[in-house]
């Protein structure tokens, strides 16, 4: 009889225990991941690493000299060598190890066993990428980091370079500016495509660039972020003749930088440039983007002379897209549809277009106008996002590399917030003076006679 008290006095904390962890797991994974996933992890790949690569094919014969030295000095059977580990850093997300890859192997061939090596370590997804030639890193992930997103805490800094999501391995997603110059941005009704947007704009809000808008939607996307933008087009007609000024900003640009070619001889051989990033800090313009919301809508014709506004915005639009980078000028191009049956010139536009994010969409020709010349696997992830993760999207570029990844939560109040905060850093340009947006004063509160009537003094 005490035998069996003993046992439930001691089963009584250890179910409690498996309780708790269990809880953990599911409510607070970044939490069991450090406090037990990571030590179980790391252990099983020590002890595994071997065999493991064997099992999936990923070792190769030894060479000549090691068989040699190996006779000479020990009795050990000579096995296949697997990749030499360069290094092994746990994360509060993952393990990411850095491998040697041995001769003969290639990038490719482990990121083939991915899925093996995930189910062998335990872990909830292993990422390959190339670190340089012959060395490459193994990015795991111990629980979902898409499911409740948070940023990592070191984030890239630099020009032009704007953390606006997280990819599924653990790293954030960053528009190079300088690297990816352009833009589109895909995505049906409450996909996420919104807050993707305004993270995005918070964060250029705080850097030395010029910011512009079309939103033909009336404004109401980008209105409530008026403080920061130098200029705003809310319907068509209005965006045709902002894109007009920016050509023709464009064009005056270029006239900037031809001036500092050294022709005929009269600047240094080494102040010599073909964009705005060699001219000298004091003559460089600022970058500028253009965030157009719903691109569809500059598509769109009703009568024969809405039609040839069309084919002028658009022809205007692929002008930026074509030289606009040199320049300074960077297009975001977001929308619900595209296709090649919006008409004349949006299979142009999408071409120069190099940068993709493509959220939930309604329909497949939507993901395959996105990401098929990308990779067709991007376009199947893209097909397969649920209705229940908004923010989850798919990006890639023209190098054929994609990831998933997930925006954090941004209220639209927060955004403008920030817009505000920021409004100072809106560079005034006075080519674009008329689209500059009104924004009215804040109101502050008057001191004024108080409308409670005081009590009578008695005694």
């Amino acid at each position: 009889m005490s035998e069996l008290l003993t046992l439930a006095e001691v089963g009584g904390p250890l179910a409690a225990v498996a309780g708790g962890v269990g809880y953990a797991r599911a409510k607070a994974p970044a939490l069991y991941w450090l406090a037990i996933g990571l030590p179980v992890t790391a252990a099983r790949f020590s002890v595994t690493y071997g065999s493991t690569m064997d099992a999936c094919g990923l070792t190769v014969e030894p060479s000549r000299l090691r068989v040699l030295i190996t006779r000479a000095t020990t009795r050990r059977e000579i096995r296949p060598v697997p990749p030499k580990i360069r290094r092994v850093r746990p994360t509060s997300t993952g393990l990411r190890v850095r491998l040697r890859l041995a001769p003969g192997q290639e990038p490719a061939d482990v990121a083939a066993s991915a899925e093996r090596l995930r189910h062998a370590w335990g872990v909830h997804a292993v990422h390959v990428s190339v670190v340089k030639p012959g060395v490459i890193e193994l990015r795991m992930t111990g629980f979902d980091v898409l499911r409740k997103v948070r940023m990592p805490r070191r984030l890239p800094a630099g020009e032009l370079l704007v953390p606006v999501a997280l990819r599924e391995d653990g790293t954030a997603f960053v528009r190079n500016y300088r690297a990816v110059p352009h833009c589109l941005t895909l995505g049906a009704t409450l996909t996420g495509k919104s807050v993707y947007q305004r993270n995005l704009i918070t964060r250029l809000a705080r850097l030395d660039v010029a910011l512009v808008g079309i939103d033909c939607k009336f404004g109401v996307e980008l209105a409530p972020f008026a403080p920061r933008l130098s200029a705003l087009a809310t319907d068509s007609g209005q965006a045709s003749s902002l894109l007009d000024k920016l050509v023709g900003e464009m064009e005056a640009r270029y006239d900037l930088i031809r001036s500092h070619q050294g022709i005929p001889g009269s600047v240094p051989d080494d102040e010599i440039t073909s964009d705005i990033w060699g001219l000298p800090t004091e003559v460089r313009p600022v970058p500028l983007v253009l965030i157009v919301d719903e691109i569809a809508e500059l598509f769109l014709v009703a009568t024969r002379k809405d039609e040839e506004r069309r084919d002028h915005m658009v022809t205007q639009l692929i002008r930026l897209a074509q030289l606009g980078r040199a320049a300074g000028m960077f297009v975001e191009a977001c929308g619900q549809r595209f296709g090649s049956e919006l008409g004349k010139g949006a299979t142009m536009l999408r071409a120069q277009l190099t940068g993709r994010v493509v959220h939930r969409v309604n329909d497949v020709e939507t993901a395959r106008m996105g990401l098929a010349d990308i990779s067709p696997e991007a376009v199947l992830a893209a097909t397969q996002i649920v209705p229940e993760m908004p923010g989850v999207a798919v990006a890639g570029d023209s190098s054929g590399g994609w990831s998933r990844i997930r925006t954090p939560h941004m209220s639209l109040a927060d955004a403008a917030r920030i817009c505000r905060e920021t409004a100072r850093l809106a560079p005034e340009l006075s080519s674009l003076a008329a689209f500059r947006p009104y924004v009215p004063p804040v109101n502050t509160p008057v001191d004024g006679p108080s409308l409670v009537k005081p009590r009578p003094v008695t005694g």
